[in-house]
């Protein structure tokens, strides 16, 4: 019996996550680093974490104890890094390519309800840059193209509604949370991350299948000889489209500030959203998830790399982090600089030119000098 899990890599991602972790005052982390072709896990974080010889007292299905696992069990809503399933669908049934122009003007009104953008991004944007601007409203409008029977079948077919084949006992625990009735209202809310709740995992295997050229996979701990490829689930030509898309995000979308990695094209979607109160009867504005979900080298996609970072909080506690490009951004950044060589990736001398330069040798070293470029941007 041979584990997926690298121990170098997976110390590395514990550290980094850890520093960033602290630096963004955060309540907890994940990070699931999966190969993109097989679905084998590379590394799995959950912060905080425990030692098991004195484990924690209480429940393992308590959230804010340290045994329940983030990236396993955990499920979120995961806000914008769904937008690209859509966009990937859309092309998939050849209802749009990436230069089709949809029009963004909001709100859209659904009853009492209303989809709007968080900034005024024009009146019309096309496919392509609705994923680089991260248009709610473009992407609900995308949603309505495809239709509800079909956006579920696609999810289905993704894996994101059961819990996944991971060979943990947890991961019983993460199943799924399902919209009560899947109406058009939910259709296009799920098309930005609202209304469907997966774990990092679901969505590391959801962005594998894209970068592997559209087919699925299945996450796993165990260390194959052979691994069959799962179904196809989007052409050759629409995955491409889809990496060439997240990719942009990453040069002139909402990652560009530190999403980008000296030497390793990366490409990803980030995501913001608010959870639940605990009672259950709305959102919790100063309770914040911030995702980002990443693919390296872009050119040839050979990992995926979820980061999440939940309920960060200014230095005072004061007010939460709310831009997922302020906080996973920066950390899954500097995860794959320091976890890239480990895994064998030679770097590309013609994408070393540094937006911002920090030592990673050390967390506590780059938590500081990251809030020193922060400061300086």
């Amino acid at each position: 019996l041979q584990l997926s899990l690298d121990t170098n890599v997976q110390a590395e991602v514990e550290r980094l996550l850890g520093g960033g972790m602290q630096l963004m005052n955060a309540k907890g982390a994940a990070a699931v680093l999966m190969d993109v072709h097989t679905g084998e896990v590379i590394a799995l974080a959950s912060l905080p974490n425990f030692d098991p010889n004195e484990r924690p007292v209480g429940s393992g299905l308590d959230p804010d104890n340290p045994i329940f696992n983030r990236a396993v069990q955990g499920v979120y809503e995961l806000g914008s890094t769904f937008k690209i399933f859509a966009a990937a669908q859309a092309m998939e049934l050849k209802a749009v390519s990436p230069e089709t122009m949809v029009g963004i003007q909001g709100p859209i009104r659904f009853g009492r309800f209303r989809i709007i953008d968080s900034f005024y991004l024009g009146e019309e944007l096309s496919v392509s840059d609705i994923i680089v601007q991260s248009s709610n409203v473009g992407t609900a409008r995308i949603a309505q193209m495809i239709g509800v029977d079909l956006q579920q079948q696609f999810f289905r077919d993704l894996g994101m509604l059961e819990e996944t084949s991971l060979e943990l006992a947890e991961t019983s625990r993460g199943k799924p949370m399902l919209p009560k009735k899947w109406t058009e209202l939910t259709s296009m809310t799920i098309s930005y991350g609202h209304g469907l709740a997966v774990s990092p995992t679901h969505l590391a295997a959801g962005y594998a299948a894209l970068a592997n050229g559209g087919y699925k996979v299945k996450p796993t701990l165990l260390r194959k000889e052979q691994h069959n490829l799962g179904p196809r689930l989007v052409s050759e030509s629409v995955a491409k489209a889809s990496v060439a898309m997240l990719r942009k995000v990453v040069t002139e979308g909402t990652a560009k500030r530190y999403g980008d990695v000296p030497g390793y094209a990366v490409a990803g979607k980030t995501g913001t959203s608010e959870k639940l109160k605990k009672d259950g009867s709305g959102y919790d504005r100063d309770r914040v998830l911030a995702s980002f979900a990443s693919v390296f080298p872009a050119s040839d996609p050979k990992y995926v790399l979820v980061v999440i970072m939940d309920e960060a909080v200014n230095e005072f506690g004061t007010k939460p982090r709310r831009s997922a490009s302020m906080t996973a951004v920066p950390i899954a950044a500097a995860i794959i600089s320091q976890v890239a060589p480990l895994l064998g990736l030679q770097p590309n001398e013609k994408l070393n030119e540094k937006k911002w330069d920090c030592p990673t040798t050390d967390s506590i070293n780059w938590a500081a000098c990251f809030k020193v470029n922060s400061d300086k941007n």
